[in-house]
């Protein structure tokens, strides 16, 4: 049974390894753990932003370093097998897909 917990945690952040690459990926791949699911569609949404909000010219000086900061946050959490939900986003990927 750890085994599996232990896979799970890894897989939730992995999906946030490339952004919203690998969060693609997983949805793509990992049909049955909601966990997985969840971090997948979390990275793919705030990725996906933080993506586009790089290419305003002032605001990228604020989304790399905050986006460097989230990343490690999220597969941080992810790893030790929390399933933390950003304010607003969270809910929001929650509820999709």
């Amino acid at each position: 049974m750890v085994k599996k917990e232990e896979d799970k945690n890894l897989k939730g952040a992995l999906a946030y390894l490339l952004g919203f690459v690998t969060g693609i990926f997983f949805l793509m791949t990992e049909k049955e753990n909601e966990f997985v699911r969840f971090h997948a569609r979390q990275s793919t949404i705030v990725f996906g932003i933080l993506f586009v909000l790089n290419f305003v010219p002032l605001l990228n000086l604020f989304v790399i370093p905050a986006s460097l900061l989230l990343w490690l946050f999220l597969m941080y959490k992810a790893y030790s097998g929390e399933k933390y939900k950003l304010p607003y986003i969270g809910g929001f990927a929650e509820k999709q897909f």
